[in-house]
């Protein structure tokens, strides 16, 4: 029997990649045939690894995609005419709301990928959701198959690697309180709010603080500028875009980190958490989508976006050794959760439960 992933699009070291990446790898060492088919195929990845959809063998109706949901693409209409089972992994996807002033592109790709979800509703025998989140939005959106839910699987031993040695002496070691968010420029992820929480944070209590907004604005360069003219408006000089940067600079940043801050309004997982948790950096994040979720009683939740409320916060966490030391252990224990290993082994399971249904009818 054949197990294949396949996605539209696969990119070099996002969380989707990651995922489809981690699946291939525990499928390898099973007892199906497997691999990766997408039409666009990140150059950095191996044509050993992934393959063009082109090349997908012939299936036969007991073999199984995993297709991997995520955006709009003509591909989640075509999924149906391969003769085979289908189970969807549901990532989630954006409001296109969020995207209506800054990019039309982004706009039209979310507004696609909903109506694409609605009509995979009919197709998928099966589905997997990164979050409870994401399987709400499944049965909203009429899935009647059954859903089961399975945290993303996140390479912790990249993390391992060696941070950039650069960015560490540049900005550790002296009395500043070093605050980050990563993850892409995006309308979605607030950094506005962020950035004034930040502002407040250095009027009222400490003057003595940085602000790295971590992640590329491609695609969303008019948010980025507005972004960029609001800190100017704010007359702060220590908020740092970062832009696209390698793996090791990232690391770094949660290395020199005394505080990660997340305001996202939409989250279908989020995995810069989970990253948070591993570094033992304290997390405040305001409390939307599955954010609660993924921080399962750790970090520190807000339900407002005063940044003069958050900015007491984020004093009362920079402050208080007890509560940061509490905020961290309750991180350090809900990481647990996500060991690659016990979703593995769920992911095993789920599919063995699945292929033994179908057995039984």
């Amino acid at each position: 029997m054949k197990i294949i992933q396949v996605l539209p699009t696969i990119a070099y070291g996002d969380a989707v990649g990651n995922d489809t990446i981690a699946l291939y790898r525990l499928l390898q060492n099973t007892k199906y045939e497997t691999g990766i088919y997408a039409e666009n195929i990140d150059t950095r990845l191996s044509s050993e690894l992934v393959r063009h959809l082109s090349e997908i063998p012939d299936l036969e109706k007991e073999d199984i995609i995993l297709y991997h949901l995520s955006t709009g693409t003509k591909l989640n209409y075509e999924l149906e005419k391969y003769n085979c089972r289908k189970i969807i992994i549901y990532h989630n996807i954006t409001p296109p709301d969020f995207f209506e002033e800054y990019s039309n592109n982004a706009n039209f790709l979310c507004s696609d990928g909903l109506r694409g979800m609605k009509y995979l509703a009919q197709i998928a025998e099966y589905c997997l959701a990164d979050s409870g989140f994401n399987k709400t939005e499944l049965l909203k959106a009429g899935y009647q198959c059954k859903i089961d839910v399975l945290p993303i699987l996140i390479p912790f031993t990249d993390y391992q690697k060696t941070p950039n040695r650069n960015i560490i002496n540049k900005y550790s070691n002296d009395d500043y309180v070093n605050i980050l968010f990563t993850g892409r420029i995006a309308p979605n992820k607030k950094q506005e709010d962020l950035i004034s929480a930040f502002s407040q944070y250095t009027k009222h209590y400490n003057k003595k603080a940085r602000l790295f907004i971590v992640g590329s604005y491609n695609g969303m360069e008019k948010y980025y500028d507005r972004l960029r003219d609001y800190v100017e408006k704010l007359n702060l000089d220590n908020v740092y875009f970062t832009g696209h940067i390698k793996f090791d600079e990232i690391l770094a940043y949660y290395k020199i980190a005394d505080l990660f801050v997340c305001m996202s309004e939409h989250e279908g997982f989020c995995v810069p958490l989970v990253e948070a948790m591993y570094f033992e950096v304290p997390i405040l994040a305001y409390d939307s989508s599955a954010i609660a979720e993924t921080l399962g009683g750790s970090g520190f939740l807000t339900n407002t976006k005063n940044p003069v409320i958050n900015a007491a916060i984020i004093n009362r966490i920079m402050t208080d050794e007890t509560l940061k030391k509490i905020i961290v252990q309750n991180e350090k224990e809900r990481l647990m959760d996500f060991n690659n290993k016990i979703i593995e082994e769920k992911f095993l399971l789920y599919l063995e439960s699945f292929l033994g249904e179908k057995n039984e009818k």
